[in-house]
């Protein structure tokens, strides 16, 4: 059996497809919507934040502790999903940069409570006042309504259910 031949102008080479890409096959999946969303509001942060060479996870936590008093590093972990030995490297780096102290509980000496420093409670006051308004520009396509039911919505899928069975 012979191969077909090529008209003159065909080549065995593929060519670059031009264009946009079809998407159709992964727009109905959640997962899928909410990572390109991820995405988007990730270089919104980068944009924003990263001058203060501020990564999300350690504005995360500058709030966290802003915001909490007595927190120690277990509930930094659980409220952010981060595992004990990625969140120790993360504290050593803002220990380092000046942001938190770790200091000894006087309730459990055996546990760590972390504080902010002066410094990195006048990067969380800069860091908030930025955070405040920095998503407006993505979030444009939506009306405040909008805005307010995808948050519930988001925070009701990120909350943890009660295992069953």
């Amino acid at each position: 059996m012979n191969a077909p031949e090529l008209a003159a102008d065909e080549t065995l080479e593929p060519r670059a497809r031009s264009g946009p890409l079809d998407q159709a096959r992964l727009t109905h999946l959640m997962g899928y919507a909410a990572t390109r969303a991820s995405v988007a509001l990730k270089k919104v942060f980068a944009k924003h934040l990263g001058p203060l060479q501020l990564k999300a996870v350690e504005f995360s936590i500058l709030v966290l502790v802003a915001s909490n008093e007595n927190v120690n590093q277990k509930q930094l972990g659980q409220a952010l999903d981060v595992s004990p030995p990625n969140l120790a490297v993360t504290l050593d780096r803002m220990v380092e940069r000046g942001w938190v102290e770790r200091v000894r509980s006087t309730e459990d000496r055996r546990s760590q409570i972390v504080v902010l420093t002066k410094a990195g409670q006048q990067l969380v006051q800069r860091a908030e006042k930025i955070a405040a308004t920095m998503e407006n520009e993505a979030l444009s396509v939506l009306s405040p309504a909008e805005r307010l039911l995808l948050l519930e919505l988001l925070l009701k899928v990120s909350q943890p259910r009660p295992r069953r069975g």
